[in-house]
């Protein structure tokens, strides 16, 4: 025999569920609301503020970056000379900076110290880069080295956000966190002497 007795009717909403709204938890605090809805406004930026940054820095740094190719391949032009000494066979690296000799416009010849590859013997032809004044410069940049800056700059400024949005999110979170613990702490404060003195009587 089992006793049943009425269905259980949940009692009236407390004076502070009333202004609460639909589906919200009563045991949630304003910084925990707070801290919920700055997720949401991070994931947002996340969502639409990183690739937005990512196409602005990197097409920008694009574009600059292919005006600088036109004006060097503009203002530079490649000649062949000649390696004027010998190079040091036991150095391992890819090139090496040599004098190498040429002859200008105006017929004179001339010097200048340029990367060679390594292992080229003396006397050998050579490309080499001179500017508009006839010095010997590095070679221009091109469409390449133009994509890789503007992928750069679009990772770095992907990055930037999504590392500020962590920081933001972070800081926050430890400024409230220390607020809550002093709020416990002082609420501890005021209720711990009324249970102490339960166990004193």
């Amino acid at each position: 025999m089992t006793a049943q007795g009425p269905p259980c009717t949940p009692g009236p909403p407390s004076p502070r569920d009333e202004h609460l709204p639909k589906g919200a938890n009563p045991l949630s605090r304003p910084s925990d609301r707070f801290e919920a809805w700055l997720r949401r406004v991070l994931l947002v930026v996340l969502v639409l503020g990183l690739p937005l940054a990512a196409y602005g820095a990197g097409t920008t740094v694009y574009a600059s970056s292919m005006k600088a190719v036109r004006v060097q391949t503009a203002e530079r032009h490649e000649i062949t000379a000649r390696l004027a000494e010998d190079l040091d066979p036991d150095n391992d690296a890819t090139k090496q900076l040599a004098r190498v000799r040429w002859t200008d416009e105006g017929g004179d010849v001339r010097t200048g110290n340029a990367l060679v590859k390594a292992g080229t013997d003396k006397g050998a032809a050579v490309r080499v880069w001179l500017d508009r004044a006839g010095n010997l410069t590095t070679p221009p940049m091109n469409s390449l080295n133009a994509k890789a800056s503007g992928w750069l700059a679009g990772g770095m400024a992907a990055f930037g956000v999504a590392f500020g949005c962590y920081a933001v999110r972070s800081g926050t979170r430890l400024l409230l966190d220390r607020g809550r613990y002093a709020r416990w702490d002082a609420e501890w404060d005021r209720v711990e002497p009324l249970w102490s003195a339960r166990f004193r009587r």
